[in-house]
């Protein structure tokens, strides 16, 4: 199984990815605006293309798309993805759009969307957009340069989810140069700031003005529609439960070369289902289209069916080139008894994988041993001379482990084996003082090792069971684990208090890592509840690697600074690893199509919501 589950609400952190994921830099030699960017070289597309390779520009453009609640949402109380308070409704990321937008078959480009040209200045320190004359919000008013300044003034200020002050933090301000034109200065000239300000989602100055002129406070924006410029208008709604979506017949971007091909259906409706047992029955008894399977378990034991073998309902594996990121059990550094590294990786030494990939996961998994697996980022074997260069000032500051071999997951495959992984557990847990005594592990104040995994799958998943062959194994060395399971807004509440012991997270992958990182592992976010650094992290050294992976100017230093990045990381051991796959498990109603030519990087809920279609029936044929 994969648990999908992202650390925070999907919809937002699917507007962030325009900013992240894609992240283009300025080229080389900026010296005229220019209708697309690239990190390096450069971008994929001439000026002249007509769409993205992996569209079908001919797609039928019509039909209903029905979907069923992503990440386990269960309610929603919200149309405000960008706040910290409450639940906002699936869909939402096709309302906003953002000055530009990436390609799905390179890792750092970015192509004009709301802008229509791009002009980065020769130092780096400032990037100009000039906004398209066509470009209209959903009330029928021109996009300017006002609604822009406006969008990144209200993000970054504390009505909005902390993460955006990390992201849009070294724009030292919008400047209002003309109606249609829109300056960044930029605090730092990093290649990543061009696409962190061009990917900031846009809105209009007029959400969430009464009548009267006065304005409703941004993080009290509840049920008022977003006024923004995407292709798709809410349409109704009922009791938190659901919500339909019709295109918007008066859309500005259609004919646009990045918009070509994309948003397919005339109307997308969620679902929001109880639980996973009730979602998976209604998918067979068909009550929605499509079905993205993260549990390896199901996929091949419970997606099954009167509708699948008749070939109304298809399953299919689609590969995908994105990096891992990084899913595991996150270790909350703010609770003392995980303090000691020694700790936590005895504990790492307690999860079998290859036990559970053979008895759970029908062998469908690699493990994941890096925050940036599936990718020529990803540490190994000692530092290099580049990584050295970085890591050898923090010497007095790490771990001297950084300075060696990486560390190599558990392996419990002859000649590996579980009893000798927890005896060095044991070990581990005792030279960190704690012993076995009286039936439980303690330490010297005879206090048990005690502990709760926090969890939002439900009864009956395949969590379930990989949490009680886990507890089994830390019983063995006396270490009681307690696993709780929760809705997902609770669990999401008691993650933004950090309120947790150990909870299971997947972060968002990311193929050119930038200031996300300082969001998940930067001490200023360690105390700022809500923020992305979960396990609590304030390091120093860390800090310092951080700023050379945001400051890096080639992407051989970008690589020698995730690479130590990574290496301080896992030998940290802030995350007991899971596992990955790299396909994406779709399981569909046989009348919907997709584009032959596959994109390489892309998450599978927003390909198929960005780049499918509703098949004609016969009898309109």
């Amino acid at each position: 199984m994969t648990h999908k589950r992202l650390r925070s609400r999907s919809t937002w952190r699917f507007l962030l990815a325009l900013a992240v994921s894609g992240a283009a830099m300025w080229l080389a030699n900026p010296a005229c605006a220019v209708y697309a960017i690239a990190q390096y070289g450069e971008p994929k597309y001439p000026a002249d293309f007509k769409h993205f390779d992996y569209v079908n520009p001919d797609a039928p453009r019509d039909g209903t798309l029905v979907l069923a609640n992503p990440n386990r949402l269960t309610s929603f109380d919200k149309f405000n993805p960008f706040t910290l308070r409450g639940n906002p409704a699936p869909g939402l990321g096709l309302m906003f759009e953002s000055l530009t937008t990436g390609s799905s078959d390179e890792v750092a480009s970015a192509y004009c969307l709301l802008a229509d040209d791009i002009d980065v200045a020769p130092d780096g320190l400032s990037t100009t957009f000039h906004i398209n004359p066509k470009a209209r919000f959903s009330n029928g008013d021109a996009v300017t340069a006002e609604d822009v300044k406006f969008s990144l003034d209200t993000l970054k200020s504390p009505q909005a989810l902390p993460q955006f002050s990390v992201y849009f933090g070294q724009i030292a301000r919008a400047v209002v140069v003309d109606r249609l034109t829109i300056r960044f200065e930029y605090k730092v000239a990093t290649r990543e700031m061009p696409l962190l300000a061009g990917g900031m989602p846009v809105f209009s100055r007029k959400w969430g003005m009464r009548p009267d002129g006065t304005r409703i406070p941004f993080d009290q924006l509840a049920f008022e529609k977003p006024i923004a410029s995407g292709d798709y208008l809410i349409d109704k709604y009922d009791n938190g439960r659901t919500i339909s979506y019709k295109r918007n017949p008066n859309y500005w971007g259609a004919s646009l070369p990045v918009r070509v091909g994309t948003h397919n259906f005339a109307r997308i409706d969620y679902k929001l289902y109880a639980d996973a047992v009730a979602r998976l029955e209604a998918f067979k008894a068909g009550e929605y289209d499509v079905l993205v399977e993260n549990v390896a378990h199901s996929w091949v034991r419970r997606d099954i069916g009167k509708r699948f073998d008749n070939g109304e309902l298809i399953k299919r594996e689609f590969p995908h080139h994105n990096g891992a990121g990084m899913q595991g059990f996150f270790i909350n550094l703010r609770r003392p008894i995980f303090r000691d590294v020694r700790v936590r990786q005895a504990l790492d030494l307690a999860l079998d994988f290859e036990w559970l990939n053979r008895q759970l996961f029908f062998n469908q998994y690699k493990r994941t041993d890096s925050f940036f697996s599936n990718t020529d980022l990803q540490a190994k074997g000692k530092p290099g001379e580049g990584e050295l260069a970085i890591l050898e000032p923090l010497r007095g500051q790490l771990d001297p482990a950084v300075f060696g071999e990486m560390p190599r997951q558990p392996d419990t495959d002859p000649p590996g084996s579980l009893r000798a992984d927890l005896i060095k557990a044991r070990e581990l847990l005792a030279q960190a003082g704690w012993t076995y005594r009286d039936g439980a592990l303690r330490n010297a104040n005879g206090q048990p090792f005690v502990f709760e995994l926090l969890d939002d799958s439900g009864g009956g998943t395949s969590m379930e069971a990989v949490a009680a062959a886990f507890g089994r194994n830390l019983q063995k060395v006396g270490i009681t684990m307690k696993f709780r399971t929760a809705d997902f807004a609770l669990v999401q509440k008691r993650l933004d208090a950090f309120d947790f012991d150990m909870t299971t997270v997947r972060l968002p992958d990311v193929q050119v890592p930038g200031t996300e990182q300082l969001s998940r592992f930067g001490s200023s976010y360690a105390d700022q509840q809500g923020s992305d650094n979960l396990v609590g992290v304030k390091s120093p050294a860390i800090d310092a690697i951080l700023r050379r992976v945001i400051s890096a100017q080639t992407r051989e230093q970008l690589t020698d600074a995730t690479r130590a990045l990574d290496r301080v990381l896992m030998n940290g051991y802030f995350v007991i690893p899971h596992w990955y796959s790299a396909s994406h498990r779709i399981a569909y109603r046989s009348d919907l199509g997709y584009p032959a030519t596959l994109p390489l990087y892309f998450a599978a809920d927003e390909w198929v919501l960005s780049t499918w279609w509703k098949k004609p029936s016969a009898a309109s044929r």
